[in-house]
């Protein structure tokens, strides 16, 4: 008797995955790696095999889950399903925060108090079924559907070999992601896999309100952290002209790239949201009447296929583009100013300069020794700082050692770095697509539109890059934190390059307290898609195979 086939038995699976409130970062986060190995533990194929299932160490005190089920016959085509079990946190459904990770009950609560539901959602519970709970779209849904398909492999019903991988901290770094690349290069060479596809299972996201299409995503949207430091000059709030305010600098800066568009790429219609502002600070940190003289910013930005050459050159001129601005707007209020008062405004240039200009110019000044101890010092005294605040750290540092160069704007990356991927040109990702698209259409009478690129971001993007990785130097040269605490395994990245795919289940609200998923979607269509899916990937993967292959399975 199977254990996760029926859409009871998989609503039961996922509310017990939800029950562990897996937060990133928290110590449940640790947990669920051991809850996902016991249940797949009690398949009779892992009884057999118990190697072919793992828990591998992500290197922080975490972990993500590798079970590898292999074909009867002999071969070496292999489908990758991967997943994330982290969560963002619950403190937005307030008094109902304690039913958070308990989708029944919460769901049952939330019947009971439909006239405070906003109204699409009270729409969605009168047409719907739906199930309540942090984490049950995003993306529990899909590690369970996932597990589903390593049992029905177990049970022979796949011609190809199933590799599960669920992972840690999707939702902040993608640490479980980034360490799993090297693990699935080594089971490739020790059980002699071909990797046919990385089949992802992230819910759909509208692209507007009310968008009730159904997707499958071809690729995965890619994201930068771009940072700019602004270093002015300190001076008493009593001579303002004397200094220059880098928060005011700042604030000219963010209005500079602050949804421009010019910033947005388009491919094949499909178009990036423009970058918006996700940290903003002064970084004085007690009261004076010095004006701040040092601010940062960093923003969300959006890539398909730009390279990086090109992304830095572009930042470099929205910086530019502010410096100018900042020195005219100084010119200008000093003049007016000095209409009152007689006194002659020093003239003030900004310079705008990259992270690795600035760190070869101390280097060159300071020697390399300086400079390394700088990083040193920040590294083994960052305590609680997490990636950006110590990457910000080091921008600092390293600027008033080279305070001579203000005033000025530095433009560094901050972690975390997702490679855009897509495989909307691979002909078995091609080929795949269209007969989903028609056994959707046949079966349940549902029309898939074809995206090449998820627009929530995933970490399919760790399954290849686009282009080579040595030129990634203009990110790597200009994020200070590389290799010091972070890193993307670009190498590996390059050995790896599987074409990927994205089919997951409806839900709305996710990071919302209103999350939902739609179960009779997920575990009865979605369920059977994803059947249909694997098939014709192994199936296509065959036709286009070599005849030695082909024929182990004659």
């Amino acid at each position: 008797m199977e254990k996760w086939n029926t859409k009871e038995q998989l609503v039961d699976l996922l509310c017990k995955l939800v029950n562990i409130p897996s937060i990133t970062g928290s110590d449940a986060e640790k947990i669920l790696p051991d809850f996902v190995v016991n249940e797949l533990r009690s398949l009779d194929y892992f009884q057999k095999h118990p190697d072919h299932l793992q828990k591998n160490p992500t290197g922080d005190g975490r972990y993500f889950v590798t079970g590898l089920v292999k074909n009867q016959l002999p071969t070496k085509k292999t489908v990758i399903l991967i997943s994330h079990f982290d969560v963002v946190d619950v403190q937005d459904y307030g008094r109902w925060k304690e039913h958070a990770f308990d989708p029944k009950k919460l769901t049952e609560i939330f019947q009971l108090h439909k006239e405070e539901l906003p109204q699409q959602v009270k729409n969605d519970m009168e047409t719907g079924n739906w199930l309540f709970g942090r984490g049950t779209m995003d993306m529990k849904c899909g590690l369970a559907l996932h597990m589903s398909m390593i049992e029905k492999a177990c049970n022979g019903e796949f011609e190809g070999n199933i590799l599960l991988v669920t992972v840690p901290d999707e939702e902040v770094n993608s640490i479980g992601m980034r360490a799993a690349v090297p693990i699935l290069l080594e089971l490739a060479e020790e059980y002699d896999l071909e990797y046919v596809t990385v089949l992802n299972g992230e819910p759909m996201f509208m692209r507007y309100p009310g968008d009730n299409n159904k997707y499958i995503y071809t690729g995965s949207i890619g994201k930068l952290l771009p940072g700019f430091l602004c270093y002015g000059k300190e001076t008493h709030v009593g001579e303002p002209f004397a200094g220059l305010n880098a928060n005011y600098m700042v604030s000219l800066l963010t209005e500079e790239i602050e949804l421009n568009t010019d910033l947005c790429e388009i491919v094949e219609g499909e178009t990036t949201p423009p970058p918006t502002n996700l940290i903003q600070y002064g970084i004085k940190k007690d009261y004076s009447v010095q004006i701040p003289h040092r601010a940062v910013t960093l923003f969300n930005l959006f890539l398909l296929e730009k390279k990086m050459d090109d992304v830095v050159q572009l930042l470099m001129e929205k910086a530019g583009n502010a410096a100018a601005k900042i020195t005219k707007s100084y010119s200008l209020q000093a003049a007016e100013f000095a209409k009152y008062t007689p006194f002659s405004p020093p003239r003030m240039n900004v310079s705008v300069l990259t992270y690795d200009e600035l760190s070869q110019y101390a280097v060159t000044k300071y020697g390399k020794e300086s400079v390394e101890s700088i990083h040193t010092s920040i590294l083994q005294n960052r305590g609680e700082m997490d990636d950006r605040e110590a990457t910000i750290e080091m921008v600092d540092k390293l600027a008033i050692l080279c305070k001579e160069l203000a005033p000025m704007i530095i433009v560094f990356f901050a972690p975390p770095f997702y490679p855009a991927i897509s495989s909307y040109k691979h002909p078995l990702i091609t080929t795949v697509v269209q007969q989903i698209q028609t056994y959707g259409t046949a079966a349940h009478g549902i029309d898939f539109e074809k995206r090449n690129y998820f627009n929530g971001i995933s970490d399919l993007s760790y399954a290849g890059l686009q282009y080579p990785a040595e030129s990634m130097i203009s990110l790597t040269a200009n994020m200070p934190i590389w290799e010091r605490g972070y890193t993307v395994p670009l190498r590996e990245l390059e050995l790896l390059n599987v074409p990927v795919l994205n089919i997951g289940p409806v839900g709305f609200d996710a990071h919302q307290w209103t999350e939902r998923l739609d179960i009779d979607y997920a575990f009865d269509i979605l369920k059977d898609i994803l059947v249909d899916s694997i098939t014709t990937l192994f199936t296509e993967a065959y036709i286009s195979a070599s005849p030695k292959e082909n024929n182990t399975l004659d």
